[in-house]
């Protein structure tokens, strides 16, 4: 059994980066009188506590939603789903994408969310209910091959790995191109770790060599969390992307370049 628990890391600046432009996408798809699916490969657990002791150890929140809430308004539908969540789960709560989809997503909409972890998934499961979401324990990539293409046929993809298992790297731009051809509308959502020995561009080479549609590929850099750290950005890759993320994209770009200089 892998071992990340994502509580460690929860609320760092490559959530932020991650959970602002999913927000914007499902804001802006939820607009339309349409239901709409959303899929999760690697859910966690939903809802983080960020006074845990695992968090306050690594100091990650700290330096991520703690320094980057500022940067966003209250109409936001990252801060909206923020603040729901901790509404109902307290004020120390952040969350996951699991939470972030079922805050901003309608009763008609449909989630099906993978985590194979028993602890974790046993934890989501707690935090989604009543969200009528319905949690695989199971394998995620295997499980999304066979929802796709899901009803409703219109939706999200997330697909947000650990990456421990490092052969994810080399397998995912194939994995994608494979979903996206069973189900070519819907919009598909990669992120990644940008790590210093550069695991991830080959990927991302991969990726940009399938000449998939309407892609967005975003790009952020920000501070090791301590000393040592091999993680100093993050990255988003996105298949059909919607309307107006890549503005939120640009937006995010300058917010993340005045951290890096200030």
């Amino acid at each position: 059994m892998l071992s990340y628990q994502h509580i460690y890391h929860a609320g760092n600046l490559a959530d932020v980066q991650k959970h602002a432009l999913l927000a914007v996408m499902l804001d802006y798809m939820g607009k339309k009188p349409k239901p709409l699916s959303y899929l999760e490969t690697h859910a966690g657990r939903g809802v983080y506590q960020l006074n845990d002791a695992a968090a306050l150890k690594t100091q990650e929140a700290a330096a991520g939603i703690g320094r980057a809430e500022d940067w966003f308004a209250k109409e936001h539908p990252y801060m909206r789903a923020l603040a729901g969540v901790r509404a109902v789960h307290g004020a120390a709560a952040y969350p996951g994408s699991p939470a972030l989809a079922a805050a901003l997503t309608r009763p008609e909409d449909s989630l099906q969310l993978c985590e194979l972890h028993p602890q974790e998934s046993s934890a989501l499961k707690n935090a989604m209910q009543g969200s009528g979401a319905k949690v695989h324990v199971r394998d995620g990539f295997e499980t999304v091959m066979g929802i796709c293409p899901p009803t409703p046929k219109r939706g999200i993809l997330l697909i947000d790995p650990s990456y421990e298992i490092k052969s994810d790297y080399k397998n995912l731009p194939n994995w994608i191109a494979d979903v996206h051809r069973k189900w070519n509308v819907g919009v598909i959502a990669l992120w990644y770790p940008i790590l210093v020995d550069g695991p991830q561009d080959d990927m991302v080479i991969a990726l940009k060599g399938k000449n998939f549609p309407k892609t967005l590929h975003h790009e952020v850099r920000f501070p090791p969390a301590r000393q040592g750290h091999r993680m100093v950005g993050s990255g988003m890759f996105v298949i059909n992307a919607p309307y107006g993320l890549d503005d939120e994209a640009k937006r995010l770009d300058q917010k993340f370049e005045a951290l890096r200089i200030g």
